[in-house]
């Protein structure tokens, strides 16, 4: 019988009594553990779990701000038909019959998923269930694959299995830590934190960092490597000359248990150049870091997205691979190559298939055995035979018309694709669109032909794997508001609605996490390392409780998950078809960029947002440290391409363009510019920097490349800037560039514009000017300089501050008075100066967004208190005391007290 999903709804009532609820972070990949507490009034907060394994309670300041994410006013609370409201059985309907008529006609080729690492794991399980078992094609993809298919194919390639070989407790217990292409320090906050308590326990622990630019983890390093882009494979390369020349090999480990040196070492010995031209860096560096490497036996390589996002990336991942395998620094305490991932369930996707080119449960499409075993557990006879579109190839098949209906779930491809304007075109031309999404409003949704809505985090319930394999339960602490369900009860329902009614028919999370985990022991008998089959007959209740847990948990296995026993190819078995694992020939390859564009272009995460800022952006903390895009560019770029400090630039490929504000730094390495990934066309004029980004890809993994693009860096001709604080959104904003932030109060709003412009006309385009509202202005039209603030029954509630360069106003002042009590004629007046006075103290720009603390405190702090440590302003004024990723900043400006106090 066809459930009817609208009787299912939970009326948003808030509960009666106060509950706590052990949960799971939805951000990076660290699988933070989260108490999520809900007072009877129906107010949440959030604090880290003490015992998660993970974390040990603390929270990075995304994880502390989760409760301020969870308003209801931004969401999509009913299904969506072409912009109408209609019922879940009519949107449902409707997609089950869209996508039928199109395989019917074109094939099983012709529709397509596009996914998420913000899935739930039973989320993924279900939409590859469908996809691959039942429609029949390999297209269904997600977002992961711009995080870490290059690891997913190196590991592949070396071990024989997508297998992550230690735990968190290896950064802990080595003695040599590298970090390559790893802000560990702003993108996984908490486990840098645990090697920054480590360091300080134990000074002997070297940290090296590999990176283009000085980022906020090197101010841990003893020694920081500015590598060339494209330098990583020459350098890894290298280093696995240099260990076989000075003898640093396990010969008992390479004879016994692995296959493919002579040709990797014929690889590594062919060089495009001497080693400093390849890897930019100074021979001196380049030999302390092989001296110190092959010095040190307990070594973990820990890598990320400067490794993975890189259309060389999986032969980087070798690279680093094949030094551990070389020296057999691999699988025990302390030691091995570790890939952290960005998001939280990158892992649980990997587990079950979520990647165009895998099956569920670790096991290969191109594996004639493998089809047959999935298909007879899914009792399908339609389990497709070949892998399918990966994402920037989906993406193209939908543009030049092969995929012709395409789901698109938890991820906003028009904004987080390279190339993301012909995303944009792609869907703008798609016959069929479907969006389940958890906001109203996203760059994407305006062309879905259906929208259906989405439980968020706070409401599903399932599982997430995070960087170490360890499963952990995201458990729901607050009804689903409106007609929202989660993605798995999405996906289940039109494979009902497809005619698969018994595949689908499942009642709960719990219900496909058991199935998830009987397919990962179903015939494998240790053949395959994914084995969850312990947990397969878990029941509610124990569902319910399930404490966090290591895989493997193998069925009849006393282990309860943890301990040494949870690493990985200690015993030299791997699986590969002959049980070694393979060295992996990784030839130096020139850097593919634009050549006629000299620049090259990085792009990457900030320590408070992330991804497309839908959940942080929200969090009117999140947004004080930083507040809208910008480009990182060296002072000699700088001043060779007319570019001004905070003036703005134009980054520009000949994909597309984007406007943002110049952050000129001897941080970063010249030739380079950084610009983060976060910015959107609901948050900003052009700060979609993807748009820029070149779609060239990774031909084993297909990841692309989001490190290098070659890009014209021009100075933006503004003939007139300008900042303002608003208490509401404005409806239209006026000016060539902008970028808009959430504050406690309100909006704080970034401006620019070519064409001369007023600023009391400004302001009037921005906000609704009611009778009876006060106004003050200051203008000089011979410098070009406009002041004017409005006021409603005594209260602030905008300012906008208009000059021909760069607005040097405190943004913190203005901010922190938005919204709040009533003033005094005189203090209304006063704000036209933008900065506080003796009687209103300036904190300054935010440097701590866990605790509100500006610069100007700490220098305070500093320089009356005597607080010349981190610590020490830990004490003062808790700034560095909760995530820790402020740490380095703190650093930095008690240095430049330091240095103004002898200069």
């Amino acid at each position: 019988m066809k459930r009817d999903p609208d009787d299912l709804l939970l009326a948003a009532v808030p509960p009666v009594a106060e509950t706590t609820t052990r949960t799971t972070c939805p951000y990076c990949g660290v699988g933070c553990g989260v108490i999520a507490r809900v007072a009877a009034d129906g107010a949440v907060s959030v604090a880290g779990d003490p015992d998660h394994p993970a974390n040990f309670g603390r929270l990075c300041s995304k994880g502390s701000a989760l409760a301020d994410t969870l308003s209801l006013d931004d969401r999509l609370l009913d299904p969506k038909i072409a912009g109408a409201t209609a019922s879940w059985d009519e949107a449902l309907d409707l997609v089950a019959r869209r996508f039928a008529e199109t395989i019917a006609e074109h094939g099983p080729d012709a529709v397509a998923i596009y996914g998420s690492g913000q899935f739930l794991t039973e989320d993924y399980y279900v939409a590859n269930k469908l996809m691959k078992g039942f429609i029949g094609s390999g297209n269904i993809d997600t977002n992961s694959r711009l995080c870490m298919a290059s690891s997913v194919a190196g590991h592949k390639r070396a071990f024989g299995s997508d297998t992550v070989p230690g735990t968190y407790r290896d950064l802990e217990e080595a003695d040599l830590v590298v970090l390559v292409g790893s802000n560990l320090a702003w993108c996984h906050p908490v486990v840098f934190q645990r090697l920054v308590v480590e360091k300080e326990r134990r000074p002997s622990l070297k940290v090296v960092t590999i990176d283009p630019r000085r980022t906020a983890t090197t101010e841990l390093a003893d020694l920081h490597l500015a590598i060339a882009p494209g330098g990583d494979v020459a350098l890894f390369n290298g280093l696995l000359l240099h260990l076989l020349q000075e003898g640093v090999i396990d010969s008992a480990f390479v004879a016994d248990h692995t296959r493919g040196l002579t040709d990797t070492l014929a690889a590594a010995s062919g060089g495009a150049g001497t080693l400093a031209v390849d890897t930019g860096l100074d021979p001196a560096e380049i030999a302390a870091f092989y001296a110190l490497f092959a010095a040190t036996e307990k070594v973990v390589t820990v890598y990320s997205q400067g490794v993975n996002q890189s259309v060389t990336g999986t032969d980087k991942v070798n690279a680093i691979i094949n030094c551990h395998l070389l020296t057999g620094r691999i699988g025990r305490p302390g030691m091995g190559p570790f890939s952290i991932t960005g998001q939280p369930n990158a892992m649980g996707g990997r587990e079950v298939g979520g990647l165009a080119n895998q099956l569920a449960a670790h096991m290969d499409i191109d594996s004639a055995a493998d089809r047959d075993r999935v298909a007879r557990f899914w009792n399908t006879a339609r389990v497709t035979d070949r892998a399918g579109l990966k994402a920037v190839d989906l993406f193209t098949a939908v543009a030049d018309g092969r995929v012709k209906a395409i789901w698109i779930a938890a991820t906003n491809p028009v904004d987080s694709l390279p190339d993301a304007d012909l995303v944009r075109r792609a869907l703008e031309t798609c016959p069929f669109v479907v969006i389940s999404e958890v906001m109203a409003a996203t760059d994407a949704t305006p062309y879905a032909d259906v929208l259906l809505p989405a439980a968020g985090w706070g409401e599903k319930d399932g599982t997430v794997t995070n960087s170490e394999r360890r499963i952990s339960r995201q458990r729901a602490f607050l009804p689903t508001p409106g007609r929202t369900m989660p993605d798995w009860w999405i996906f289940a329902e039109v494979g009902r609605r497809m005619g698969y009614d018994a595949a689908f028919s499942y009642a709960s999370a719990g219900d496909v996490f058991r199935e998830h985990a009987a397919l990962s022991g179903f015939e494998n008998e240790g053949s395959r390392d994914f084995d969850i089959s312990g947990l397969a007959d878990v029941d509610t209740a124990a569902f319910d409780n399930l404490a966090p847990v290591q895989w493997p948990v193998r069925r009849g296995d006393r282990s309860d998950g943890e301990g040494d026993d949870q690493r990985f190819f200690a015993d030299g078995r791997f699986f590969t078809p002959d049980g070694r694992a393979r060295f992996v020939p990784t030839p130096v390859l020139p850097l593919q960029i634009d050549a006629s564009r000299p620049m090259v272009l990085n792009t990457g995460r900030v320590r408070d947002q992330w991804h497309t800022m839908t959940r942080t952006g929200k969090a009117a903390r999140l947004t004080s440290h930083i507040a809208e895009p910008f480009a990182e560019i060296h002072p000699e770029d700088a001043a060779r391409l007319g570019v001004t400090p905070a003036g703005l630039v134009r980054i520009a490929s000949r994909h597309g363009a984007a406007v943002v504000r110049a952050l000129v730094t001897d941080r970063q390495r010249r030739g380079s510019v950084f610009v983060p990934m976060h910015w959107t066309g609901q948050n900003s004029s052009s700060g979609r920097i993807d748009a820029v980004v070149a779609p060239a890809v990774d031909p084993v993994s297909g990841q692309p490349g989001l490190k290098a693009t070659g890009v014209d860096v021009i100075p933006f001709a503004a003939s007139w800037y300008g900042f303002a604080v608003l208490r509401d959104r404005p409806s239209r904003i006026p000016g060539d560039y902008w970028a808009l932030g959430r504050t406690r109060g309100g909006h704080r709003l970034e401006l620019a514009g070519c064409d001369p412009v007023d600023a009391e006309t400004l302001l009037c385009d921005l906000v609704p000017v009611l009778p009876g509202d006060e106004r003050v202005a200051y203008h000089d039209s011979v410098r070009g300089i406009g002041r004017v603030a409005l006021f409603r029954d005594g209260r602030l509630i905008a300012a906008l501050f208009v000059a021909p360069e760069p607005v040097a106003v405190s943004r913190s002042f203005l901010v922190d008075r938005l919204g709040g009590e009533a003033l005094e004629p005189q203090d209304r007046l006063r704000m036209l100066a933008g900065r506080g006075g003796g009687a209103a103290p300036d904190k300054g720009a935010i440097v701590c967004s866990c605790f509100d603390v500006g610069v100007n405190s700490i220098v305070q702090a500093i320089v009356s208190g005597g607080a010349m440590s981190v610590a020490d302003v830990g004490r003062a004024l808790k700034a560095g005391t909760n995530c820790g990723s402020c740490r380095s900043e703190i650093g930095r400006v008690i240095d430049a007290c330091r240095i103004q106090k002898t200069g």
